[in-house]
């Protein structure tokens, strides 16, 4: 993990995974908007990939990024809801060795401000695999940027306080 810029953060390498069977690069708003707040926070996107609602498909990105070293989180969007071809949280929960409950809690109590009873039908959730945080959240970009700004933005700053999950990438890194 490198110094950000401010002195106090440190950069992480994150990967991030869209799941959708529409999106493409050219209309990937959702994965867009992640990978710039990584970027302005101080991070660095590691891996970006856009797959196909299909649990196998979901959980080979996924267990190829929590088997590799230098990434230290994922962010994932899409396929949290309750279509079909929804399947992100069953593909991603079976990987869990913890499973961040707080996550999805937060995420849909931050959600109701803004959208009203249709929150329920986030399935967000999100969990640490090999010393690797997973958060997965709804597709929609104001679904991401309520995620980020009211969850994952402080939770990968190593200079928030009372805590973040930095200190348990460190152990990952190799870093103190």
């Amino acid at each position: 993990m490198a110094k950000a810029t401010d002195g106090v953060s440190l950069g992480l390498n994150v990967a991030v995974l869209t799941v959708s069977d529409t999106r493409t690069a050219a209309n990937d708003t959702s994965g867009d908007f992640l990978a710039e707040a990584l970027a302005a926070a101080g991070h660095s996107v590691a891996q970006r990939l856009i797959v196909i609602d299909d649990i196998y498909r979901i959980r080979a990105a996924l267990s190829q990024w929590i088997a590799d070293d230098s990434v230290h989180a994922v962010l994932v969007t899409g396929g949290t809801g309750f279509s079909g071809r929804d399947s992100t949280p069953e593909a991603a929960a079976p990987l869990f060795d913890k499973q961040i409950e707080g996550f999805g809690e937060v995420f849909r109590a931050l959600s109701f401000d803004e959208i009203g009873s249709s929150t329920i039908q986030s399935r967000a959730l999100a969990g640490f695999a090999n010393n690797t945080v997973i958060f997965c959240m709804p597709g929609s970009t104001g679904a991401c940027r309520t995620a980020w700004n009211g969850i994952i933005a402080e939770q990968l700053d190593s200079a928030h306080r009372p805590c973040n999950f930095v200190g348990v990438l460190n152990a990952r890194a190799g870093s103190a």
